[in-house]
């Protein structure tokens, strides 16, 4: 065996069976992989999902295996789980809503000939009015190093002692761990030929305010590596988002000193700047009613959220982060 497939899953039977027929029509020989699938918070529905699947393939001698992550964790201890339960001394990561094109384990296996780790590509189809939500999750395709389509040899990983388990949502821990095998002095290849198709799902209306709880983990990953969040995410905290807070603030202070014109330039400062954010936002997205109408929404009350989950992990892992 030559390489095995982590797929972490929370409760997506249909998505994570659509993503296995892909794995399963790789141009590999059956012997020569197998597929992990840990259930991050075991399901009957998933469980089935995966045994079908199983016995379908079982006659080519392709290994699909269920590995069950009794506490919900997340999927950095999701993956985990799978890759210290893997075979072969290759591992490969994607989630459970991509789809990995034919050629996908060759070429990382290529790849992995020549380094320690690897990243292929990731391909997020739009349409030619995204949302604001489809328009953001399509960064993606620009990551440098993203567990939706990574390759690690497995004495690699288990080096560096895995996924750091307190990236307990799918943000950051990824970049984690692509940091530490660059501090590691590890050289990461790119595997251009290593395809997966990542579509987007639907979000829910407002769904961008849910997003920012994900904040807390840049703290994290800030803590564990200032000089490469730096270099590789951002030098600077989100300057307008501050000002939108020091706004508000100015107003509440101007309306308790009965200070009625600092007020209003306090206020119309505060409409400006959210204006222009909302702006922004709607820019290259959609501009139906419906859509207009959750960016302004969301648009009052991004800045304040991000603010609030930035400082609660600057608390929580004791470090400085704005």
């Amino acid at each position: 065996m030559r390489i095995s497939v982590v797929v972490p899953t929370y409760r997506r039977p249909e998505l994570l069976e659509r993503c296995l027929g892909a794995l399963c029509a790789q141009d590999l020989e059956p012997a020569d992989y197998e597929i992990i699938v840990c259930d991050d918070g075991p399901e009957a529905a998933t469980r089935a999902s995966v045994e079908r699947t199983a016995a379908l393939h079982a006659r080519r001698g392709l290994a699909i295996r269920y590995v069950p992550v009794h506490e919900t964790q997340g999927p950095a201890a999701a993956r985990n789980a799978g890759w210290r339960a893997a075979r072969a001394p290759c591992l490969a990561f994607t989630d459970d809503d991509t789809l990995p094109q034919p050629g996908w384990l060759r070429a990382g296996l290529a790849a992995l000939e020549h380094a320690p780790a690897a990243a292929g590509r990731i391909v997020v189809p739009l349409g030619a009015a995204p949302s604001d939500y489809e328009r953001d999750a399509s960064g993606l395709a620009q990551a440098e190093f993203a567990t939706a389509n990574a390759f690690v040899r497995h004495e690699a990983l288990a080096a560096l002692g895995g996924f750091d388990e307190r990236f307990t949502s799918a943000w950051r821990e990824d970049s984690d761990l692509h940091f530490a095998l660059l501090r590691a002095g590890a050289r990461i290849a790119r595997a251009e030929d290593a395809v997966v198709v990542h579509p987007v799902r639907p979000a829910r209306w407002g769904a961008s305010l849910a997003q920012q709880r994900k904040s807390r983990f840049e703290a994290l990953l800030f803590r564990k590596h200032p000089a490469l969040y730096r270099e590789r995410i951002g030098a600077w905290p989100p300057l307008l988002y501050y000002a939108v807070l020091a706004c508000v603030l100015a107003l509440l202070v101007s309306l308790a000193a009965g200070a009625h014109h600092a007020a209003l330039a306090s206020l119309a400062a505060w409409l400006g700047l959210t204006g222009a954010f909302c702006a922004r936002r709607l820019r290259t997205t959609r501009r139906d009613p419906g859509h207009v109408l959750e960016m302004i929404w969301t648009s009052l009350w991004i800045p304040f959220l991000s603010i609030y989950w930035r400082l609660h992990g600057a608390v929580r892992y004791r470090t400085w982060f704005l």
